[in-house]
This record gives C-alpha cells, structure tokens and sequence, in this order.
C-alpha cells in the first residue's frame, strides 16, 4: 500500500452545528453525523468536522494545545472565472475573505478565505495542474 496518501483530513471546530452548517452551505454532503464529529465522502477518502473537546478527548491532548495550523487546503478550479465563483460561494456561505482573487507570479490565479474556524482554504487555478472531468488533477 503506498506510503503518499491520506485517507482522512479532520478538522478541530469549536461549534459542530456552525461548522456543519457553514461547509453544508458549499455542498459538501454530510455522510454521517454524531455528538462530536461529522463524516463528508471525498470520492475514496473522507472529510470530518471534530469538536475541539473531542478531538482533545480523542488524542489525549489538553484543549488549549489546539491551533489552526499555518497550513491550507486547496482546491483547485478548472479556470479563473470558477476561482472567482468558488471565492464568492465561500464568502455567501460565511467564509472569512483573506485574499481576494489574484494573479499569481507563477502563472495562476489564486484567492484565500478562513472557514468560521479560521482554517484557510485556497481556490486556485493552476495551468500546470489540469484537472479531468471528475476535478481529480490530471
């Protein structure tokens, strides 16, 4: 099995409810649904929303050694005019504008928004980066 996957990306949220309503709001389909965490299908791997005190339940760790990482998650659009559509969706729905969209110095044309957790998305086209039918990079 290799090595260079991940099967799984959970995020801590303070407020399930909030969060759950926030990506629900983008269309992710909620698959499945408990006290503190949600499951969101991600075409062979998941997606999942965990309170903070069950993630510190689940892990051992202390509440309040929780921070939203300096990380991104990306997704990235078939064209510049769907980032700029992706970037508005985000904000309808209760994303936090970071940076509107922009032309990046590497050819791309990027924008970045916070989730009502402060978890920092991309929309980004990539020319180098197809992407096929299913949004899967070619």
């Amino acid at each position: 099995m290799p090595l260079n996957r991940v099967n799984f990306i959970t995020l801590a949220v303070a407020d399930l409810a909030r969060a759950r309503a926030y990506y629900e709001a983008l269309g992710w389909v909620l698959e499945e649904a408990m006290d503190k965490v949600a499951f969101y299908d991600m075409n062979g791997a998941k997606f999942a929303l965990f309170t903070l005190e069950g993630l510190a339940e689940e892990t051992g760790r202390d509440i309040g050694e929780f921070k939203t990482g300096a990380m991104t998650l990306a997704q990235n659009q078939p064209s510049p005019e769907a980032v700029d559509a992706a970037y508005a969706h985000a904000i309808a729905s209760g994303a936090t504008p970071v940076r509107a969209p922009f032309r990046t110095d590497w050819g791309g044309y990027s924008s970045y928004v916070a989730d009502p957790d402060g978890h920092l998305w991309e929309f980004a086209f990539n020319p180098f980066s197809p992407l096929d039918e299913a949004g899967h990079i070619a």
